[in-house]
């Protein structure tokens, strides 16, 4: 499965692409807002950052609108993705899109039939929210196995892209229910390191590696 940073911010992306783990960025106009900043200078500085897909979401709410800002967006850098949300309006130009080789993540998708129109408009990426579904009383990881079972039922290429990741839980269920990707905020991306045994066991074994008294070099 791949693993996207749900983040703008340019320092903590840089230390956790470091480790080779991560696989592509998404960004939403909250995110960009809480960065301050351009969202054009966002978008480009991310992008020279990570090779993989770069989401940078339209927010226009006509399908004219989306167009052009969707075009606007994909000419920062060859890696970008445009995002756009699940409406008449965003479908319609999800297709247009897909017709003109952009890529598209279409995002706030909470049933399966909205991730069927998706991915029969051609969308790259589809990004149910698990977390708000499961707020709402509903399980999200029922969500991922149905748009799952649909996709191969009929050869569809759209990626499921799990969101709305709130625990490393999270990711280990959408990974078992057939996510392709899922869409992580660092906090979380960090704790899918730790295990409380894992810490447990490198102190057992650094204290009696020091009573060795060796070293290795």
């Amino acid at each position: 499965m791949q693993l996207f940073l749900d983040t703008t911010d340019v320092t903590l992306l840089k230390d956790l692409a470091a480790t080779g783990l991560v696989d592509g960025v998404t960004t939403n106009p909250t995110l960009i807002a809480k960065s301050g900043r351009p969202m054009l200078d966002v978008i480009a500085e991310i992008c020279a950052i990570v090779e993989g897909p770069v989401s940078a979401e339209v927010a226009a709410m006509d399908t004219v609108g989306m167009l052009d800002e969707g075009r606007k967006l994909a000419s920062v850098a060859p890696n970008v993705v445009v995002k756009a949300p699940l409406t008449r309006d965003g479908l319609i130009a999800t297709r247009e899109f897909a017709q003109e080789g952009i890529a598209v993540n279409v995002t706030l998708c909470f049933s399966a039939v909205q991730a069927l129109l998706a991915a029969k408009a051609g969308a790259a990426y589809i990004s149910p929210f698990i977390g708000r579904l499961d707020d709402h009383g509903a399980n999200g990881m029922d969500l991922i196995a149905e748009i799952r079972t649909i996709y191969d039922n009929y050869d569809f290429d759209t990626e499921i892209l799990a969101a709305s990741i709130r625990t490393p839980g999270h990711v280990r269920e959408a990974a078992l229910a057939g996510a392709d990707c899922a869409t992580i905020p660092p906090n979380v991306f960090q704790d899918l390191f730790k295990h409380p045994l894992t810490d447990k066991g490198l102190e057992l074994f650094m204290s009696d590696w020091a009573k060795t008294g060796q070293s290795i070099l």
